[in-house]
Protein backbone atom coordinates (compact mmCIF):
# COMPACT_ATOMS: atom_id res chain seq x y z
CA UNK A 1 0.00 0.00 0.00
CA UNK A 2 1.31 3.44 -0.91
CA UNK A 3 2.30 5.93 1.76
CA UNK A 4 -0.28 8.44 0.54
CA UNK A 5 -3.11 5.90 0.85
CA UNK A 6 -2.07 5.00 4.39
CA UNK A 7 -2.01 8.67 5.39
CA UNK A 8 -5.49 9.22 3.90
CA UNK A 9 -6.82 6.16 5.73
CA UNK A 10 -5.35 7.36 9.02
CA UNK A 11 -6.75 10.83 8.34
CA UNK A 12 -10.26 9.42 7.85
CA UNK A 13 -10.02 7.53 11.15
CA UNK A 14 -8.85 10.74 12.81
CA UNK A 15 -12.04 12.47 11.66
CA UNK A 16 -14.10 9.54 12.98
CA UNK A 17 -12.51 9.78 16.42
CA UNK A 18 -12.87 13.55 16.64
CA UNK A 19 -16.45 13.56 15.30
CA UNK A 20 -18.19 13.04 18.71
CA UNK A 21 -16.42 16.08 20.17
CA UNK A 22 -17.13 18.21 17.10
CA UNK A 23 -20.81 17.21 17.09
CA UNK A 24 -21.09 17.86 20.81
CA UNK A 25 -19.40 21.25 20.47
CA UNK A 26 -21.65 22.34 17.58
CA UNK A 27 -24.88 21.03 19.14
CA UNK A 28 -24.39 21.87 22.83
CA UNK A 29 -22.01 24.85 22.83
CA UNK A 30 -21.80 26.82 19.59
CA UNK A 31 -25.48 26.58 18.59
CA UNK A 32 -26.83 27.57 22.07
CA UNK A 33 -24.32 30.43 22.19
CA UNK A 34 -25.40 31.85 18.82
CA UNK A 35 -29.08 31.16 19.52
CA UNK A 36 -28.96 33.06 22.83
CA UNK A 37 -27.30 35.98 21.06
CA UNK A 38 -30.13 36.07 18.52
CA UNK A 39 -32.83 35.69 21.20
CA UNK A 40 -31.32 38.57 23.20
CA UNK A 41 -32.51 40.92 20.42
CA UNK A 42 -36.04 39.49 20.44
CA UNK A 43 -39.01 39.16 22.78
CA UNK A 44 -38.61 35.36 22.71
CA UNK A 45 -40.97 33.67 25.13
CA UNK A 46 -42.58 30.31 25.66
CA UNK A 47 -45.94 32.00 25.35
CA UNK A 48 -45.63 34.51 22.48
CA UNK A 49 -44.45 34.54 18.90
CA UNK A 50 -40.85 35.73 18.53
CA UNK A 51 -40.55 39.37 17.47
CA UNK A 52 -37.37 41.36 16.81
CA UNK A 53 -36.92 44.20 19.33
CA UNK A 54 -33.31 45.21 18.71
CA UNK A 55 -31.52 46.66 21.72
CA UNK A 56 -34.70 47.12 23.76
CA UNK A 57 -33.92 44.25 26.17
CA UNK A 58 -30.51 45.75 26.96
CA UNK A 59 -31.96 49.23 27.38
CA UNK A 60 -34.68 47.94 29.72
CA UNK A 61 -32.12 46.08 31.83
CA UNK A 62 -30.15 49.24 32.57
CA UNK A 63 -33.03 51.73 32.75
CA UNK A 64 -36.15 49.92 33.95
CA UNK A 65 -34.97 46.90 35.93
CA UNK A 66 -33.60 47.65 39.42
CA UNK A 67 -33.23 43.92 40.05
CA UNK A 68 -30.63 43.71 37.29
CA UNK A 69 -28.41 46.46 38.74
CA UNK A 70 -28.83 44.93 42.20
CA UNK A 71 -27.94 41.44 40.98
CA UNK A 72 -24.89 42.72 39.09
CA UNK A 73 -23.56 44.57 42.15
CA UNK A 74 -24.18 41.57 44.41
CA UNK A 75 -22.44 39.25 41.95
CA UNK A 76 -19.42 41.55 41.84
CA UNK A 77 -19.29 41.76 45.65
CA UNK A 78 -19.70 38.00 45.93
CA UNK A 79 -16.82 37.42 43.51
CA UNK A 80 -14.51 39.92 45.20
CA UNK A 81 -15.07 38.22 48.57
CA UNK A 82 -15.29 34.55 47.60
CA UNK A 83 -12.40 34.17 45.13
CA UNK A 84 -9.57 35.63 47.28
CA UNK A 85 -10.90 33.86 50.39
CA UNK A 86 -11.10 30.53 48.58
CA UNK A 87 -7.61 30.82 47.09
CA UNK A 88 -6.07 31.95 50.38
CA UNK A 89 -7.65 29.04 52.25
CA UNK A 90 -6.61 26.59 49.52
CA UNK A 91 -3.03 27.87 49.65
CA UNK A 92 -2.86 27.58 53.45
CA UNK A 93 -4.12 23.99 53.35
CA UNK A 94 -1.70 23.15 50.52
CA UNK A 95 1.21 24.52 52.55
CA UNK A 96 0.17 22.32 55.48
CA UNK A 97 -0.30 19.22 53.33
CA UNK A 98 3.09 19.79 51.71
CA UNK A 99 4.77 18.93 55.00
CA UNK A 100 6.17 15.48 55.70
CA UNK A 101 3.41 14.19 57.95
CA UNK A 102 2.24 10.69 58.80
CA UNK A 103 -0.77 9.49 56.72
CA UNK A 104 -0.50 12.65 54.59
CA UNK A 105 -2.11 11.00 51.53
CA UNK A 106 -5.24 10.24 53.57
CA UNK A 107 -5.48 13.86 54.70
CA UNK A 108 -5.08 15.08 51.11
CA UNK A 109 -7.97 12.88 50.02
CA UNK A 110 -10.16 14.08 52.90
CA UNK A 111 -9.46 17.74 52.12
CA UNK A 112 -10.34 17.20 48.45
CA UNK A 113 -13.78 15.71 49.20
CA UNK A 114 -15.60 19.09 49.55
CA UNK A 115 -14.78 19.92 45.93
CA UNK A 116 -16.41 16.69 44.77
CA UNK A 117 -19.60 17.20 46.80
CA UNK A 118 -19.67 20.97 47.44
CA UNK A 119 -21.47 22.12 44.29
CA UNK A 120 -24.27 19.59 44.52
CA UNK A 121 -27.86 20.39 45.40
CA UNK A 122 -27.77 17.93 48.32
CA UNK A 123 -24.82 19.66 49.99
CA UNK A 124 -26.47 23.07 49.47
CA UNK A 125 -29.55 21.77 51.28
CA UNK A 126 -27.37 20.47 54.12
CA UNK A 127 -25.68 23.89 54.25
CA UNK A 128 -29.08 25.57 54.59
CA UNK A 129 -30.02 23.30 57.50
CA UNK A 130 -26.67 23.96 59.15
CA UNK A 131 -27.16 27.73 59.12
CA UNK A 132 -30.91 28.03 59.65
CA UNK A 133 -32.10 29.73 62.86
CA UNK A 134 -32.35 26.41 64.76
CA UNK A 135 -29.52 24.77 62.83
CA UNK A 136 -26.30 23.09 63.92
CA UNK A 137 -24.18 26.26 63.88
CA UNK A 138 -26.52 28.22 66.18
CA UNK A 139 -26.83 25.18 68.44
CA UNK A 140 -23.04 25.12 68.81
CA UNK A 141 -23.00 28.86 69.51
CA UNK A 142 -25.66 28.38 72.19
CA UNK A 143 -23.67 25.55 73.75
CA UNK A 144 -20.78 27.95 74.44
CA UNK A 145 -23.04 30.78 75.61
CA UNK A 146 -23.03 32.87 72.45
CA UNK A 147 -26.22 34.36 70.92
CA UNK A 148 -27.74 32.83 67.80
CA UNK A 149 -27.09 34.56 64.48
CA UNK A 150 -29.65 34.94 61.70
CA UNK A 151 -27.29 33.55 59.08
CA UNK A 152 -29.89 33.30 56.31
CA UNK A 153 -32.43 35.89 57.48
CA UNK A 154 -30.17 38.92 57.90
CA UNK A 155 -29.43 40.76 54.61
CA UNK A 156 -26.05 41.86 55.98
CA UNK A 157 -24.97 38.29 56.78
CA UNK A 158 -26.65 36.04 54.18
CA UNK A 159 -24.18 36.74 51.36
CA UNK A 160 -21.24 35.86 53.60
CA UNK A 161 -22.99 32.63 54.60
CA UNK A 162 -23.24 31.34 51.05
CA UNK A 163 -19.72 32.62 50.41
CA UNK A 164 -18.54 30.12 53.03
CA UNK A 165 -20.03 27.34 50.91
CA UNK A 166 -17.90 28.41 47.95
CA UNK A 167 -14.78 28.73 50.10
CA UNK A 168 -15.47 25.23 51.48
CA UNK A 169 -15.04 23.88 47.94
CA UNK A 170 -11.32 24.65 47.91
CA UNK A 171 -10.10 21.17 46.97
CA UNK A 172 -9.41 21.69 43.26
CA UNK A 173 -7.41 24.87 43.87
CA UNK A 174 -5.60 23.19 46.75
CA UNK A 175 -4.50 20.29 44.54
CA UNK A 176 -3.05 22.71 41.98
CA UNK A 177 -1.23 24.66 44.68
CA UNK A 178 0.12 21.42 46.12
CA UNK A 179 1.38 20.34 42.70
CA UNK A 180 3.04 23.74 42.28
CA UNK A 181 4.74 23.45 45.67
CA UNK A 182 6.16 20.08 44.66
CA UNK A 183 7.76 21.68 41.58
CA UNK A 184 9.70 24.33 43.51
CA UNK A 185 13.40 23.30 43.51
CA UNK A 186 14.59 22.20 46.93
CA UNK A 187 17.90 23.94 46.25
CA UNK A 188 16.18 27.32 46.65
CA UNK A 189 15.05 26.45 50.15
CA UNK A 190 18.49 25.06 51.03
CA UNK A 191 20.15 28.29 49.87
CA UNK A 192 17.69 30.40 51.87
CA UNK A 193 18.37 28.27 54.94
CA UNK A 194 22.12 28.82 54.56
CA UNK A 195 21.51 32.58 54.26
CA UNK A 196 19.53 32.48 57.50
CA UNK A 197 16.17 33.48 55.98
CA UNK A 198 13.13 33.06 58.23
CA UNK A 199 9.91 31.29 57.27
CA UNK A 200 8.04 34.45 56.32
CA UNK A 201 10.89 35.65 54.14
CA UNK A 202 11.08 32.27 52.42
CA UNK A 203 7.30 32.35 51.88
CA UNK A 204 7.23 35.81 50.31
CA UNK A 205 10.56 35.68 48.44
CA UNK A 206 10.57 32.09 47.17
CA UNK A 207 7.32 30.19 47.58
CA UNK A 208 4.77 32.79 46.47
CA UNK A 209 6.79 34.12 43.47
CA UNK A 210 7.31 30.55 42.25
CA UNK A 211 3.59 29.86 42.66
CA UNK A 212 2.37 32.94 40.75
CA UNK A 213 1.54 30.97 37.55
CA UNK A 214 -0.66 28.62 39.61
CA UNK A 215 -2.16 31.56 41.52
CA UNK A 216 -2.96 33.26 38.21
CA UNK A 217 -4.59 30.15 36.73
CA UNK A 218 -6.68 29.57 39.87
CA UNK A 219 -7.64 33.24 39.99
CA UNK A 220 -8.93 33.21 36.41
CA UNK A 221 -10.79 29.90 36.66
CA UNK A 222 -12.35 30.57 40.06
CA UNK A 223 -13.44 34.07 39.02
CA UNK A 224 -15.24 32.63 36.00
CA UNK A 225 -16.89 29.91 38.10
CA UNK A 226 -18.00 32.23 40.92
CA UNK A 227 -19.44 34.82 38.53
CA UNK A 228 -21.69 32.11 37.10
CA UNK A 229 -22.64 30.58 40.44
CA UNK A 230 -26.29 29.65 40.79
CA UNK A 231 -26.77 26.65 43.08
CA UNK A 232 -25.78 28.27 46.39
CA UNK A 233 -28.04 31.32 45.97
CA UNK A 234 -30.95 29.28 44.64
CA UNK A 235 -30.94 26.42 47.16
CA UNK A 236 -29.65 28.06 50.33
CA UNK A 237 -31.36 31.47 50.26
CA UNK A 238 -33.40 31.60 47.02
CA UNK A 239 -32.03 35.09 46.47
CA UNK A 240 -33.17 36.40 49.85
CA UNK A 241 -33.52 37.92 52.28
CA UNK A 242 -34.69 41.13 50.56
CA UNK A 243 -32.75 39.97 47.48
CA UNK A 244 -29.44 40.34 49.33
CA UNK A 245 -28.15 37.20 47.55
CA UNK A 246 -29.98 37.69 44.25
CA UNK A 247 -27.09 37.04 41.88
CA UNK A 248 -27.10 37.25 38.09
CA UNK A 249 -27.31 33.49 37.61
CA UNK A 250 -30.48 33.40 39.68
CA UNK A 251 -31.96 36.39 37.84
CA UNK A 252 -31.32 34.70 34.49
CA UNK A 253 -33.13 31.61 35.78
CA UNK A 254 -36.10 33.62 37.07
CA UNK A 255 -36.48 35.66 33.87
CA UNK A 256 -36.27 32.57 31.68
CA UNK A 257 -38.26 29.95 33.58
CA UNK A 258 -40.45 31.85 36.06
CA UNK A 259 -41.46 34.82 33.91
CA UNK A 260 -40.95 33.02 30.55
CA UNK A 261 -38.95 35.94 29.12
CA UNK A 262 -36.30 33.99 27.21
CA UNK A 263 -35.11 36.96 25.16
CA UNK A 264 -34.74 39.12 28.25
CA UNK A 265 -32.84 36.37 30.08
CA UNK A 266 -30.57 35.89 27.05
CA UNK A 267 -29.68 39.60 27.16
CA UNK A 268 -28.77 39.27 30.86
CA UNK A 269 -26.65 36.21 30.15
CA UNK A 270 -24.74 38.05 27.43
CA UNK A 271 -24.02 40.95 29.75
CA UNK A 272 -22.68 38.42 32.27
CA UNK A 273 -20.58 36.90 29.48
CA UNK A 274 -19.16 40.33 28.62
CA UNK A 275 -18.33 40.93 32.29
CA UNK A 276 -16.47 37.60 32.41
CA UNK A 277 -14.55 38.42 29.22
CA UNK A 278 -13.59 41.89 30.49
CA UNK A 279 -12.49 40.59 33.88
CA UNK A 280 -10.47 37.77 32.29
CA UNK A 281 -8.83 40.23 29.91
CA UNK A 282 -7.99 42.53 32.82
CA UNK A 283 -6.40 39.66 34.74
CA UNK A 284 -4.33 38.63 31.71
CA UNK A 285 -3.25 42.21 31.13
CA UNK A 286 -2.13 42.59 34.75
CA UNK A 287 -0.34 39.24 34.84
CA UNK A 288 2.79 40.65 33.20
CA UNK A 289 3.60 42.68 36.29
CA UNK A 290 3.22 39.97 38.92
CA UNK A 291 3.30 36.49 37.35
CA UNK A 292 6.79 35.02 37.14
CA UNK A 293 7.73 32.04 34.97
CA UNK A 294 10.88 29.94 35.29
CA UNK A 295 11.89 30.64 31.68
CA UNK A 296 11.26 34.36 32.10
CA UNK A 297 8.28 34.32 29.73
CA UNK A 298 5.01 36.17 30.17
Amino acid sequence: MKTGSIEKKHGRWGYVFIAPWVIGFLAFQLYPLLASLFYSFTNASMLNKIRWVGLQNYIDLFTRDPDFINSMLITMKYTVIAVPAKLLFALLVALILNQRLRAINMFRSIYYLPSIMGGSVAISIVWRFFFMQSGVVNSLLGAVGLPAVSWLGNPDVALYTITLLIVWQFGSSMVLFLAGLKQIPESLYEASHIDGAGRLRVLFNITLPMLTPIIFFNLVMQSINVLQDFTAAFIVTNGGPMKATYMMGLKIYDDAFRFMKMGYASATSWILFIIIVLLTGLLFRSSGSWVHYEDGGK
